[in-house]
């Protein structure tokens, strides 16, 4: 059926921007090594990203909900192209912050755009349809580190970034020939922003729930490399550990995110979430890199069968004329989130130690879910009736 083929379209379109980061989070401990950059630094490179797509999904992407999705699509895309440029050719700090700026505003104008088209166009099939779009990004993010392994070798630094720039110049093509509903003139909120929609308690919640994995996210990306390194580990073990944690989500997303749709996606969440707190403060205290990445893989599975219920949870509490704002106040304040934490772990790292960098990983995580739980309400946490 055509709505379909253009979910898949623009979930495979996701995919490839998730490959962009994906590169780029393998090349941290190139860059330290070629071009002098500290750990502090790296960690504000991964951060500008996010600060910059909480810019645009909170300023931009409800737009997507005023009849704009597919321009959204496209200048999102573009944007990420020339990204990809940038970052392939720079050598110095300021380079890769122009080009990681550009992605983050590209990314956090086009994606939610994506996620409210897939919303709207099956509505019946919301759990399914989002899990396998989490397949498929993580399995883009988990393509990045074999990209780069593949070219960097032989032709350098920016070729992964220059084969994903053509890509993703194909799926603008690709979109391009695809018809796609926008919202009716008189279902368009008068809303200029969606910040209004965290006056719904349940919606809220879900966010905060949501904002638990980013502050995972945040701590995990700049420190996993730079921390097997740091272990003695071999090259092998860090760039690979990125593809190995991709597997996971890869197979068992989309059940994910039916099981959260059958279970209740605020009640599945906020459990593997607060299992994944107690994960990551044990990489605190693990010594061996191989003994960390065997446990990173369990907790991975286990993020695959239950985090994607948060989308679901807001697609469910927000009305169905204000998706794509709720899906860019959700990635807004989730990437708002992962950009400070960025920063910070970096920086905790360099001056205080592994431990106190992933104890108060696990803190901060486990409070958010039960603030999330505690807006939610207790009918929310029990399954739903079918």
């Amino acid at each position: 059926m055509p709505h379909k083929r253009l979910i898949l379209i623009l979930q495979i379109s996701i995919g490839f921007l998730a490959a962009g980061y994906g590169v780029m989070f393998t090349m941290l401990d190139d860059w330290r090594e070629q071009f002098g950059i500290s750990e502090t630094g790296l960690g504000f490179i991964v951060a500008i990203g996010f600060f910059t797509s909480f810019f645009a999904q909170l300023t931009i992407a409800p737009l997507a909900d005023k009849g704009h999705a597919r321009r959204l699509l496209t200048y999102g895309v573009a944007l990420n192209v020339v990204g990809c440029i940038v970052m392939g050719y720079s050598t110095s700090m300021m380079g890769l912050v122009s080009g990681r700026f550009l992605m983050g505003v590209g990314a956090g104008m086009a994606i939610p755009a994506i996620k409210r088209i897939v919303i709207v166009s099956d509505r019946d099939n919301i759990g399914k349809n989002l899990g396998r779009g989490v397949a498929i990004e993580v399995g883009g993010f988990a393509l990045g580190p074999m990209i780069s392994a593949l070219t960097i070798g032989t032709f350098g630094l920016a070729a992964p970034f220059l084969i994903l720039a053509t890509i993703l110049v194909v799926m603008v093509v690709a979109i391009a020939r695809e018809t796609i509903e926008e919202t009716a003139v008189e279902d368009q909120t008068d809303e200029r922003f969606a910040l209004d929609l965290l006056r719904i308690r349940p919606l809220t919640g879900a966010i905060l729930i949501g904002v638990a994995l980013y502050v995972m996210i945040g701590v995990f990306d700049p420190l996993w490399v730079v921390m097997m390194d740091d272990l003695g580990a071999p090259n092998w073990v860090g760039n690979a550990g990125v593809s190995i944690f991709g597997m996971p989500w890869i197979l068992f997303a989309t059940v994910g995110g039916t099981i959260a749709q059958k279970y209740g996606p605020f009640r599945v969440s906020a459990f593997g979430l607060t299992i994944g707190a107690f994960y990551m403060a044990s990489y605190g205290f693990i010594g061996s890199p191989y003994v960390m990445l065997g446990v990173g893989v369990t907790q991975s599975a286990l993020d695959a069968l239950t985090v994607t219920g948060t989308g679901i949870a807001v697609a469910n509490a927000a009305p169905p004329q204000r998706q794509a704002g709720a899906s860019g106040l959700l990635g807004g304040i989730q990437t708002l989130t992962g950009g400070i934490v960025a920063l910070a772990a970096g920086s905790v790292y360099e001056h205080f130690g592994r431990g106190v960098a992933f104890g108060a990983t696990g803190i901060v995580m486990l409070s958010l879910v039960c603030i999330g739980c505690l807006l939610a309400g207790p009918k929310l946490l029990r399954r739903p009736n079918h």
